[in-house]
């Protein structure tokens, strides 16, 4: 008669053969939504922010905003938004500095800044990034983010809207990536978040980017895939085959923040030291 042989494991064992087997299931997890098709890329547009300090933006790449937060954006902002160099201007490092201040300012108790290229520059598809770093403390909310080129056509959502990053400043240790379009706006978007760890995006420069083609959109922080939308995630329409813009802009209080406290430090900043748009080329 066969002898059959049982082995014993130790709790602890157990333990360690549990975590082993999670842990590389993760990592094969990772590596798989790392594992992206090489593109060959062609810078298309940048602004690398060389400049005078106190200098303004460049009128060939960007135009402002002006006025508050209601005056068609919505939200329940309290900010003004202003052209001024208080607000919007040049650092003679290298970068760009948003900087949003507790002052009133036509009947708003804050003023700050929101700048685009639209009218300026649109592209189809493509890599676009930013390096940055953001404000923080609760009711701030930074963000980069795209707009459809037709949006005085079909208003929004219809346009579509794409947010390379946008950060409540009482998280700050956590960015969203997320689209908004017909069906799927406002508070039903399609989004995910990404997460430090130990650090706050505040306390250094990170990359954040979008890598965006004919049926996905891939969100990067520093390279790192953490987020993947297709046609089939959507619950709408896919409006996201046409021209966009980006905006880049530092709103107080709103809808998705909450608004400024005794706690929230003024004044804060947006700092950028540079924007630049890719092509594929095939």
């Amino acid at each position: 008669m066969q002898t059959i042989k049982y082995f014993r494991f130790s709790p602890l064992l157990k333990l360690l053969l549990a975590f082993l087997v999670i842990a590389g299931f993760t990592a094969c997890e990772e590596d798989k939504t790392q594992n992206l098709e090489a593109r060959n890329w062609s810078l298309t547009w940048s602004d690398e922010f060389d400049g005078a300090a106190g200098q303004g933006i460049d009128a060939t790449k960007w135009t402002y905003d002006i006025g508050t937060g209601d005056n068609g954006w919505g939200n329940q902002e309290l900010q003004y938004y202003t052209d001024e160099a208080e607000n919007v201007s040049l650092d003679g490092d290298g970068n760009l500095v948003i900087t949003a201040r507790r002052e009133a300012f036509g009947g708003s108790p804050f003023t700050s800044a929101r700048i685009k290229t639209q009218d300026l520059f649109e592209q189809t598809y493509g890599r676009f990034e930013a390096r940055m770093k953001t404000p923080y403390g609760p009711g701030m909310w930074p963000a980069f983010w795209l707009l459809g080129a037709n949006i005085d056509e079909v208003n929004w959502p219809q346009c579509g809207e794409i947010d390379v990053m946008e950060l409540r400043g009482q998280q700050p240790d956590k960015i969203a990536g997320s689209v908004h379009g017909p069906g799927y706006s406002g508070g039903n978007a399609i989004t995910s978040d990404f997460t430090l760890e130990n650090s706050r995006f505040d306390q250094e420069y990170h990359l954040f980017a979008i890598e965006w083609g004919e049926d996905y959109i891939n969100y990067f922080v520093d390279d790192f895939l953490f987020n993947r939308i297709t046609p089939e995630d959507v619950t709408g329409e896919w409006v996201f085959d046409q021209p966009f813009f980006m905006i880049l802009n530092l709103a107080v209080g709103g809808n998705y923040v909450g608004f400024p406290t005794s706690q929230t430090p003024f004044p804060q900043t947006i700092v950028v030291d540079y924007i630049r748009v890719y092509q594929e080329q095939n």
